[in-house]
């Protein structure tokens, strides 16, 4: 049976769909505001990604530890969705009042950052709750169809809401999105799997999460993969806006159409992911996605000539890099799934976040300083080849053999 006419997964695919379409509003319309209201520079969009992404650096540890000894984690995840929504409506709140700073800015991008990690390490605890295991690969092909439909939806509506209503009144779109998830999340029956008994010391549940992650075969040379690619991503991704717009001349509006239409190649790659890694296997189809979601970024650096032949490229970069990141997520997030213990289920995301988010702040942080020491363009082919780089972790690891989900890691 279809997995969406199953009541549970379909109220959490429908919830995590409007939240994804809301995330990339904010995606666009956050860095917008600092750009277009505040005059943000380089250095300064490098500490707006950096406070949207340093939770994960400083709680995803303490948090997956935490999350282990709290039942009902649905619940954790809705008072995040309803505290998510209403730090973001106080951005427009005070631009009403002409009082947005960058501050705020950086304090609300920081908070939703703190509810994120909470949200997100909960995921996966509800994610096994209605999705049985044999269909993970299924269920991730969904969920992250919605995310490449987001990817197509959201810039394209963020940049309509900015040129329309401003940047910083395009942000409700986002805070009305986590309430509806929220209220889904609220409408689900699902029962969450059992507490595991757990030890009473915490320094060593954070530590055998940790020895877990940094032991396993697959999870050592993954996560070396990954956080390499993204430290240089989220230093491309600092820049990118700032670039397109102040350099290329790009209006806001324009731009989140060529980004939304470019994001069909997400669509594609949802579709396609889990075809490719059932022929090719999963482990080389991994690969394949840390190749094609870098490669394509080249484009941006190179883009020059005519405005019709710039939107071209950047068309292109985010087509194919759409196309690869779901090869990529898809792939590695089932066997992840898979192969993680459910005893350790929390502590070892919280620990595998803890480097592969954690590191994207101090990537945000470089690409500011990249960009503000060499200037935009050679700041944005310096990301890009180091994110291309991270490949040489997986090539002489156990992960190219890898063709099926594997076996419960003991």
């Amino acid at each position: 049976m279809n997995l969406l006419r199953e009541r549970d997964f379909r109220l959490f695919w429908s919830g995590q769909t409007i939240s994804l379409v809301g995330d990339q509003i904010t995606l666009l319309a956050l860095p917008l505001t600092a750009v277009l209201l505040l005059d943000a520079n380089a250095a300064q969009m490098g500490y707006l990604g950096a406070a949207t992404l340093m939770p994960h650096l400083l709680f995803s540890l303490p948090a997956g530890v935490w999350l282990e000894r709290v039942a009902g984690r649905r619940r954790i995840m809705i008072g995040a969705d309803i505290g998510r929504a209403l730090l973001l409506a106080s951005v427009p709140l005070a631009h009403g009042f002409d009082a947005v700073t960058f501050g705020q800015l950086y304090a609300v991008a920081f908070a939703t950052g703190c509810l994120a990690v909470l949200f997100d390490i909960s995921y996966s605890t509800l994610f096994v709750a209605v999705v049985e295991r044999e269909r993970y690969l299924e269920a991730n092909s969904l969920l992250n169809g919605s995310r490449s439909l987001s990817y197509v939806a959201g810039p394209s509506l963020g940049g309509l809401l900015v040129q329309a209503l401003g940047a910083a009144f395009a942000l409700l779109a986002d805070a009305l999105s986590f309430l509806a998830s929220a209220l889904l999340l609220g409408s689900m029956h699902a029962s969450e799997p059992p507490l595991e008994p757990q030890a009473a010391n915490r320094r060593e549940q954070v530590a055998q999460g940790l020895r877990f992650i940094f032991g396993n075969t697959f999870f050592r040379p993954a996560l070396a993969a990954t956080a390499t690619l993204n430290f240089f991503n989220l230093a491309f991704g600092a820049l990118f806006i700032l670039y397109a717009t102040r350099e290329l001349g790009v209006r806001p509006g324009t731009l989140g159409l060529v980004l939304g239409a470019g994001a069909v190649g997400g669509v594609l790659g949802a579709f396609v992911a889990g075809r490719l890694g059932r022929r090719i296997g999963l482990g080389p189809a991994f690969i394949v996605g840390q190749i094609l979601f870098p490669l394509p970024l080249l484009l941006v650096p190179l883009a020059s000539g005519s405005k019709p032949v710039i939107l071209a490229m950047l068309f292109a970069a985010e087509f194919f890099s759409g196309l690869g990141v779901m090869i990529l997520d898809i792939n590695a997030g089932s066997m992840m799934t898979a192969l993680t213990p459910h005893a350790l289920r929390s502590r070892s995301t919280g620990a595998f976040r803890f480097v592969n988010y954690g590191i994207r702040p101090l990537g945000a942080l470089a690409g500011g300083a990249l960009g503000a020491t060499l200037g935009l363009r050679p700041a944005l082919w310096i990301t890009t080849v180091g994110a291309l780089a991270g490949v040489l972790w997986l090539l002489p690891s156990p992960v190219p053999g890898m063709r099926d989900l594997p076996e419960e890691a003991v």
